[in-house]
Formats: structure tokens, sequence, C-alpha cells
């Protein structure tokens, strides 16, 4: 299993300005690449990373771009290859047409091969630089690991971190077990377990909001371009959404591995968080719980585990439906936080009976591939759930 270990380390002022002259060269390849395959396009005509490649070599004999020279001719080649992924993934519908990268607003960072760096008794040293990295080692690498890639970047508060893509043989399959559980998503808690658990949402935003609304009213008073005082209002206010995402983010990791290591099937539900952040008074809530960023974590660390992550249809009535009976109610508002059905009595906590119905209808999918669609007549049956083979009795 490939796995990548990210730390942060502080560069040196001449590698930090080599490092930065390499991003503006990565990113303006980048663009001169997109925008000749644009142009190609356009003409009807097919281009793809071979053609790029020849490209730059034209570009560095031009005298406009002969500074292309002086930075390390690996990170070039892989911003193409990314732009030819990035164009593989637009042409088989899974992301929309690239876009142009941003000095502002993009990420600056630059890949390398083991072509452009040396790893040697835990030094990491670039190409184009005579000093290995000040490299803040706060976790081993596996023993004998050998990084294949290497990615360097810098976040908006001037962080620097490098990422070393290994193998690590310490990710080995769980052995099963024959639990499963049902997690719906929500804000007044984070996560509502099947078992009856909730796990309170920490609101990482809510705890630096004064602080960082503060910060912002600083940075709106500074002259608009790109003087000192405005870029140091700019860099302090990236602080601060730096250190909400690293909480964020921590918390969300302990979490699902939680979750991963407990339980064999996990059941959760399609949300298109997209479409629900443009509700004016729920967006902020929304994007501070990271639903989406939980569901990326469970099924990646799913798969190193040897674990199933079963995604619920996002029509299936988990709310309304009675996980006692598998009546369907008629209506169920989101201020309704309990109720009773109607037709078995059974009074239930809304997250905790949308949690075990996902959980069944999880069952349902990992034993015989049963689809998870709404229900579309009321009562009369269950909805999808575990089939196993009734046992004789002796």
């Amino acid at each position: 299993m490939k796995r990548a270990f990210k730390y942060r380390f502080h560069p040196t002022n001449a590698q930090a300005a080599e490092l930065s002259r390499t991003f503006g060269c990565v990113r303006k390849v980048y663009n001169l690449a997109l925008a000749a395959r644009t142009a190609a396009w356009a003409r009807q005509e097919r281009v793809n990373y071979n053609a790029t490649s020849a490209m730059l070599t034209a570009w560095k004999k031009t005298e406009e771009l002969a500074y292309l020279n002086e930075v390390s001719s690996v990170p070039l080649q892989q911003c193409l290859r990314h732009l030819q992924a990035a164009f593989a993934n637009f042409f088989g519908k899974r992301a929309k047409y690239p876009r142009f990268k941003s000095k502002k607003k993009s990420r600056r960072s630059a890949e390398y091969t083991t072509s452009a760096f040396r790893f040697r008794d835990g030094r990491l040293t670039l190409a184009k630089m005579s000093e290995p990295l000040d490299i803040v080692w706060s976790r081993p690498l596996p023993e004998g690991a050998s990084p294949s890639t290497v990615t360097v970047s810098q976040d908006a508060a001037g962080r620097w971190f490098v990422s070393l893509l290994c193998e690590d043989p310490t990710v080995q399959r769980l052995p099963a077990m024959d639990t499963a559980v049902g997690i719906d998503v929500g804000l007044d808690h984070l996560l509502t377990l099947s078992t009856g658990e909730k796990i309170a949402n920490p609101r990482h935003e809510r705890r630096d909001r004064a602080r960082l609304a503060k910060a912002q009213r600083l940075l709106a008073r500074k002259a608009p371009g790109d003087g000192a005082n405005r870029r140091k209002a700019r860099r302090k206010v990236a602080r601060i959404h730096a250190r909400i995402t690293d909480r964020r983010r921590d918390g969300l990791h302990k979490l699902t591995t939680r979750l991963v290591r407990e339980n064999q099937t996990l059941a959760i539900e399609d949300l298109t968080v997209r479409t629900m952040v443009r509700n004016r008074s729920l967006a902020r809530a929304i994007s501070d719980a990271a639903w989406g960023e939980f569901r990326v974590m469970l099924e990646y660390k799913a798969a190193w585990y040897g674990r199933e992550v079963v995604v619920v249809d996002r029509f299936f009535p988990s709310s309304k439906l009675c996980s006692h009976c598998g009546a369907l109610a008629k209506r169920m508002p989101l201020h309704v936080r309990t109720w009773t059905c109607e037709n078995c009595g059974t009074t239930h906590d809304r997250d905790v009976n949308a949690a075990k119905n996902l959980k069944a209808a999880g069952l349902a999918v990992s034993a015989c591939g049963a689809g998870v669609r709404p229900q579309r007549r009321t009562p009369g049956g269950r909805s999808a759930a575990k089939q196993e083979t009734p046992r004789r009795e002796p």
C-alpha cells in the first residue's frame, strides 16, 4: 500500500527563493499548456502529453521563457502529467474542464520524482539545492521506506510542507468482524450511530469566529493592491483558517479511524453537500461539519483495512421510515426531532431512527446487492434489509 507522509520543514532563504521560483515556473508551464490544448481543441486537433512536452522544450529555447531553464525540469514535466490527468478526468465525466492556475488563489506546489531528489539517512535534498531540507520528523517513516515521489508545497499561512509517497507495509487488513453500523450525519450532533451513540459537533469555526472576524476587518481596511501591510493582514487571516482546518482534520482522522477499526460494514447516506451549502442559513455550519471530508476519509481507510462502506441512495427516506415496523410517515419537517409511528406506536429519536434504517439498508446491499431506492408506497413492508437463509431446527 502506497501512502503519503506529510511533514513541515523550515527552508533557508536560498531554498525558499528556489522553491518560489519553481512554483512560479510550474504555474506558468501549466497555464501555457492548458491554453495550447484549449486552442487546439477549438481547431478540433488532438494534443496529448507528448505534444505538450515537446512544446515545453521549444519554450525553453525562446528568449522570453529562458528562465524556465533555471529550475529543475522534473516539476515542469510533472505538471504536464497532472494536466493530462485533468483532461482524462474531464473526458471521463469525472471532473469539470481544467482551469488556469492563479498566482494568489491556486495551491503552490511542485512534485519531484526519484531523478530529482536524494534521500539518504533521513536527509532529503532536492534538485538545484546544495543543502538538505530541515524537516520536522513528527513521526518516523516505515522502516526501509524509499520515497517514489516528493511533493513540496506552501499554504496560504506561509507554512512549508513536504509529502513523501512510499510503500507502507504497516497498513494491513484488519481481522474480519460481524459488526455493522449506520451513520447519520447532522449539525446538532456531528454523527449519530445506529447503536444510539451521539457524537458532539465540535464546531471548530465557531471557537475562532470572533478572532477571525477581527482579522478580516483589519484586512478589509488595508489599501487594495499588493502592499506589505495587506500581505501581513492576509497572512494573519490565513493562519486562523489554517488553525481551524488543522483541528477539524485531526478530529475527523481520530473519529474515522475508530469507526473503521470497530466495524466491518459502515452505512452512510449519499449527500449532495455542494447543493446543501447554497442554503444561506446553514452554509457555514455545513461547511464547518465537513461531511464530504468525513466520507472521503472513511472510504480510503476502509479500503486500507479491508472494511466496507455502503453509500445509501440520497432519496432513501431514512428519517421518515419506522425502523421497527417499516411504516412510512407522510411528512417529517426538520424541526421534528422525535416522532411516534402511527402504525406500531413506537417513539423514535429522529437521528437514531435514521441511523438504524441506514444500517439495515447497508446490510441489504452488503448481503445480496439489493438496490436502495425510496419506498414509493405507504406501509405494507420493510425496505431493503439483510437477507439470510433461515436455519432449520434439528
